[in-house]
Parts: C-alpha cells; sequence; structure tokens
C-alpha cells in the first residue's frame, strides 16, 4: 500500500520479506539480518518503552554509529509515537548536553561506554539534563554506572509484546501523517542548534517521490557509512527500506576501501568530500606512474569527458569517438571504477556542492554521481539528479510534489509537504525560516535554468562583502581550487576586506609524498608548508584561479594550514561543513599576517 507514515513503510515491509534485509560485519564476518527478526526486534523494543517511563510524543535520544540497532530504536519511536532526537557520535560532552537538555529528552540510547559516558557526563554538567533523563541504554557490553544494558531491554519487550502484541498494534495504528517523527539539530555554522521539527508526512512524502525516480529495488545492496543522525543518510535509508534493498553498515569511514569491497554494493551516498578523497588517492597513484600512463589517463578523461556532454544531451557518440571511448574503458575507466566494486550501478551525493569539475571526473570514468539538494528543515530533498534527469553542474530536476521558485535577491524558496513543522520551542526563528504563504527560505542562492534543472551558487549567508561593496561568492572558487592534486580544502577570506586570501588544508597524503621525493621528507608539517617550493605548488593553484578574473576575485595571498581542520575544535560541522566564524578566530594570527600592510 501507499505509505502515509513511517509506520506503514515499517509494516510493508513484511510483504517482501528476506535473509539479508540488514548486514553487519562482527567478528571479521558479514552477517545477516533478515527481516522479520529486524521487525520482531522493533516490535520488542517498542513494547519496551512504556516501562521506561516514555509518553507519547516523549523524547528520546540517540547517540550512535550506523548499525542495526540505530534504525531498529528509530522503527521503535515511530510506531510507538515518541519522539526520536539523534545525536553525531562525533559531538563532544557540551554539545551532547546542549541537545539533551533543549530536547527535554527522557530516555537515551548510546552505542558505546564512550558514548554514555558523554550523556552521563551531560548529566552531571546540566541539572535540566538530570532531571528530564531518567534512564541510559547501552548497545554493548558496559560496566558503567548508572546505565542499562540493551539486551536487557529487548528482553522486557519481548515478554510485553508476547503478553499483548495488541499494545503495540494499537499504537502503530495510532499513528498520523501530522505527527512529529523526530527533532533533528540543525549543524549550527552560525550560533546555536536549532531543533527542526519533522513530521511522518515529510519524511514520507521524500521518500515516495525519491524512489519514484531512483532505481533502487529489493534486489540491490546499498553500503551505509555517511552518519544516520544526518537527515541525507537517514532519508535515504528509508527510501531503502521501502524498497526492501539490503543495508550494509559500514564499519567506519576507515574501512570504507575495505568494506567498498567486501560488500560489494550496488549503489551508496556520500557528502563531497569522500568524493575528494577518492579522487585524490587516484591522483596520487597516477602522480607515481610513468609520465606514458599519465597521458593516457589524461586522454581517457579527456575522452570520458566528451562522451559524457553527449550523453547529457542525449546525443551518440559518432564511430570513432565511441571507439576512443571503447578503448579506453578496458584500458583506464574500469581500474578505476574497481576499487567500488563490480556490481556498482550509482551514488547519490549530498550535504554540501559538489565541484563541476570532480563530477566531470566521475562520470568520465563511468560513475555516475547523482547530486541532490535540500535542508534538514525540507527533511530533506528539495531537488535531485536521476538517470532520467541530470545535468552536471546542477543538483536535478525539483522532487516531484516539491515547490521551488527563487526570490528577488536569487534566494531559493520551497514549499510543499516535504517542510519541517518548524524550530523547537523557537517561534520567531520559524517564522524567520518560513513566510506567511508557507514558503521556506532556505538561504542559498541559485537559480533553474531553461529546462526545470536547479544550479546552487552560493550561501546567502557566506557570500563575502569585500570593503569596495563587491558580492564574491565563495563557493565557485573553493570549488575551482578542490581540484588541485596538493589542495584537500580551501578556506577563502575577504568579508569586509580589501582583498580576497585563502586558507588552504593540504592533501597531507601528497604532499607528504611529493615531500619524500624531493628530499624534504624528514621536516615536520609545521616546517614543511612554510617551505618555498610547498609554497609555489599552491602559488600555481591560486595563478590558474586568477587567470582572467576580475579584480575583486582575484586571490592575492594565502597560507598554509599544518593540520588539518575537525569536528571536535569546532571548525567543521558533523557533516563537515567549514564554519567560517570559528575559522576566523581559531586561525586570526594567519589572517592576520596576510593582510599586514594592506589596509585590510
Amino acid at each position: 500500500m501507499t505509505p502515509r507514515t513511517l509506520v506503514d513503510i515499517f509494516r510493508n515491509l513484511a510483504d517482501m520479506p528476506k535473509p539479508d534485509l540488514l548486514l553487519v560485519k562482527q567478528g571479521g564476518k558479514w552477517n545477516p539480518i533478515s527481516t522479520m527478526e529486524f521487525m520482531d526486534r522493533v516490535k520488542a523494543v517498542s513494547s519496551a518503552f512504556e516501562s521506561l517511563g516514555i509518553k507519547q510524543g516523549g523524547r528520546v535520544a540517540l547517540l550512535s554509529e550506523n548499525r542495526p540497532e540505530w534504525s531498529i530504536v528509530d522503527f521503535a519511536c515511530q510506531c510507538y509515537g515518541a519522539v526520536l532526537v539523534p545525536i553525531f557520535p562525533t559531538m563532544v560532552t557540551d554539545q551532547v548536553a546542549y541537545l539533551l537538555k533543549d530536547s527535554g529528552a527522557t530516555v537515551a540510547f548510546a552505542s558505546t561506554s564512550e558514548q554514555a559516558a558523554k550523556i552521563l557526563a551531560a548529566k552531571e554538567t546540566s541539572e535540566p539534563v538530570t532531571q528530564a533523563l531518567k534512564h541510559v541504554i547501552v548497545f554493548e557490553a558496559s560496566s558503567l554506572a548508572g546505565t542499562t544494558p540493551y539486551a536487557s531491554v529487548v528482553e522486557t519487550g519481548r515478554v510485553a509484546y508476547a503478553a499483548d502484541p495488541s499494545a503495540f498494534e494499537k499504537r502503530a495504528d495510532a499513528r498520523v501523517p501530522s505527527d512529529l517523527a523526530t527533532l533533528i539539530y540543525t549543524s549550527g555554522t552560525t550560533g546555536q542548534p536549532k531543533g527542526a521539527m519533522l513530521m511522518q508526512s515529510n519524511f514520507v512524502s521524500n521518500v515516495f517521490a525519491g524512489a519514484s525516480i531512483l532505481p533502487i529495488d529489493s534486489s540491490a545492496v546499498a553500503l551505509s557509512f555517511l552518519p544516520l543522525s544526518h537527515v541525507f543518510e537517514r532519508c535515504i535509508e528509508y527510501c531503502y527500506y521501502y524498497r526492501s534493498a539490503t543495508i550494509a553498515y559500514a564499519e567506519s569511514v576507515d574501512k570504507l576501501r575495505d568494506n567498498l569491497s567486501e560488500v560489494n554494493p550496488h549503489l551508496f551516498g556520500a557528502v563531497p568530500r569522500v568524493y575528494e578523497k577518492v579522487y585524490g588517492r587516484v591522483q596520487e597513484n597516477l602522480s607515481k606512474s610513468s609520465l606514458a600512463k599519465q597521458k593516457l589517463f589524461a586522454k581517457a578523461i579527456e575522452t570520458g569527458k566528451r562522451v559524457t556532454a553527449l550523453r547529457a544531451e542525449r546525443r551518440t557518440p559518432g564511430f570513432a569517438l565511441a571507439l576512443e571511448h571503447f578503448v579506453y574503458e578496458r584500458l583506464v575507466y574500469r581500474k578505476v571504477r574497481a576499487a567500488l566494486g563490480s556490481r556498482f550501478q550509482f551514488a547519490i551525493s549530498g550535504g554540501a556542492p559538489l565541484a563541476k569539475e570532480l563530477a566531470e571526473f566521475f562520470w568520465a570514468v563511468g560513475i555516475e554521481i547523482y547530486e541532490g539538494y535540500g535542508l534538514t528543515e525540507t527533511s530533506p530533498v528539495i531537488a535531485v539528479a536521476c538517470p532520467s534527469a541530470w545535468r552536471l553542474g546542477t543538483v536535478g530536476k525539483i522532487l516531484p510534489g516539491v515547490e521551488c521558485r527563487i526570490a528577488p535577491d536569487g534566494e531559493i524558496l520551497t514549499r510543499g509537504p516535504h517542510v519541517m513543522k518548524g524550530y523547537f520551542n523557537k517561534p520567531k526563528e520559524t517564522a524567520e525560516a518560513i513566510d506567511e504563504g508557507g514558503w521556506f527560505h532556505t538561504g542559498d542562492i541559485g537559480r533553474i535554468d531553461e529546462d526545470g534543472f536547479l544550479m546552487i551558487t552560493d550561501r546567502k549567508k557566506e557570500i563575502l562583502v569585500n570593503s569596495y561593496g563587491k558580492n564574491v561568492a565563495p563557493a565557485p572558487i573553493e570549488g575551482f581550487l578542490k581540484g588541485h592534486p596538493f589542495v584537500s580544502l580551501p578556506v577563502l577570506i575577504g568579508d569586509r576586506r580589501k582583498f580576497l586570501a585563502c586558507l588552504f588544508v593540504p592533501n597531507f597524503e601528497n604532499l607528504a609524498s611529493w615531500a619524500k621525493e624531493n628530499g624534504l621528507g624528514s621536516l615536520p608539517m609545521e616546517n614543511l608548508v612554510e617551505e618555498p617550493r610547498v609554497l609555489a605548488l599552491f602559488q600555481a593553484a591560486v595563478d590558474e584561479w586568477n587567470v582572467g578574473k576580475p579584480h575583486e576575485m582575484l586571490i592575492n595571498r594565502f597560507a598554509i594550514l599544518p593540520r588539518d581542520l575537525t569536528i571536535e575544535s569546532g571548525e567543521l560541522t558533523p557533516t563537515l561543513k567549514v564554519k567560517r566564524r570559528i575559522i576566523d578566530q581559531h586561525f586570526k594570527h594567519l589572517i592576520d599576517e596576510m593582510y599586514e600592510g594592506a589596509g585590510a
């Protein structure tokens, strides 16, 4: 049946049971969890909620990496009528305390003792959290005082369900589309995080529309590694459940390369940083090849781009180009694709803009990446590319059932069943985000082309305004610079300044290899980034950008950071977006040095 709630998506799983709905690696082996086993665990956990004192509409926090228990607790909440509050596993105690306090969670689930310790520490530092939070439940065995084993909760729930299955069914039957499903706290690039209130109908409308255009079915195996705490991965996984696809939970991002070869997935979702790192590894391996192989690779990529451009226009390559492409398929393309496995079909990119140059490279070698666009507040998809409608440099067409228009100042506005109910306990912020006409103001700048493809040009709030009043969008410039083999992450500086400058996080792997080959391998990174020959590498990237650019878009100075930006330091959000305000604070000395004597 057509789902109206997330409960319907859960119940519909029984119509297409399979022995391997989920895959999880334990003891060096990928073990399956069947559809019936998964559904039984959801019913057990949900049936235990009453004994934990959870009320209808009560908040349940979840601090965990991706694993089967994450979805089990989520669906248990949806069937019971509780509101899930996901917390990123990378968050520190202060951040955890804020979310627990603001949401008023009464029960918290944690994956490990380490994650549970953050919750217990939050209770000690916040009186409101202490008063509200009654139970801390840990998935894995834990000796921490003040915690409850997950296994005992499951057992309590099994007994309760067996005694009265109708109690679970009645609560599940009572769920309606307008019920609050979750509070997802925005990343907070500025100010404190806000809890976006997403309803059952928000997710279901997105899932139904997305699944109608993306080729996902019950034969597919998807690899899950983006945090389920983020709305992007969570919505994708609802699509997987809706289509009864198999979900394999990666051990970690660090083991992604191994897990890809072991699982051999058909698809996955990722943020641009993942694709950037894959591209970086390809470039590093290429740099160690002979000059002849490098030239062959460059020609192959150029040919692949030409074929992709024709495909985008629904045109067929001529005989000569098709033959050339056929040869490179055997010599180059399939070797690059081999890292993703033999069954790979497509990937989805979201969470941040994917540089067009990066997308062109992957499509050139036959790795189809469908970029999407949305926000936490839109649950999340507004637009997404798909096999029947894609154009590189855009985020696809507007999702069916979604309204989208461009405001006079260029801001993207959207309206429809995907837009959140509002921000939790923040009526003022809600009114600022959703106008009287029901249009949600995204804060992003973009345009819709003549064929209906949406292009994102920048963040409204991140546009740099120089001291001459000229507006500069950092995203296109940073996107270009990311294509340089020695650049991992560029951060453009220039708001209220006379000219643009840039802080570079180098690709440490590539830089270390280069240093070793050029007799600088013994230098610590702090000294290496100040070496004249290293500075020349980055100057080349800047010079390449500066060619033919107007004065306000020229990068005049730069500095190279000796370390990566981190989530723990507050420099990146949990979804790896740069917090420019924090960067300005942490690297003030470097920024000031770049503008010394410039009257900035």
